[in-house]
């Protein structure tokens, strides 16, 4: 058994883990929703298969991944007329913040007034740098 079938069967986003949150999928990706969500609706897109990262999924995974972002970008704003912006990320690596070690992308909707200041978005991740 290597070490990546070993985080596979820890893993929350393999399996019986995370069949039951499933809100839509396509392809090689499913989408499911944040379970500590930035803000509402918070989704995130992940490969059906155990992989580490953005960086070692397939041509073909990182395709659908973008087809399944924008298809939820659109049942999004379908269902929240507040939602006017997202961000889109994601953390590759401890250092970078992923503490989940397999591949996911990060949709967050974002609503005017959400926060205080909101230019640099992501940069915010080292806040001296937010501002520039």
């Amino acid at each position: 058994m290597t070490d990546l079938d070993t985080n596979q069967n820890d893993c929350p986003f393999c399996g019986d883990h995370v069949e039951g949150r499933i809100i839509k999928e396509y392809g090689t990706v499913i989408g499911i929703r944040d379970k500590y969500p930035v803000t509402a609706y918070h989704t995130l897109v992940l490969p059906r298969r155990h992989t580490p990262d953005f960086f070692s999924m397939t041509p073909r995974e990182r395709r659908d991944a973008e087809a399944l972002i924008l298809s939820l970008k659109d049942d999004i704003l379908k269902n929240d007329h507040s939602v006017v912006g997202f961000n889109v990320g994601i953390n590759c690596g401890e250092a970078a913040g992923q503490t989940i070690m397999h591949a996911h992308v990060h949709l967050i909707p974002r609503r005017l007034g959400d926060t205080p200041n909101p230019r640099g978005g992501v940069r915010g991740v080292i806040p001296d740098k937010m501002v520039y």
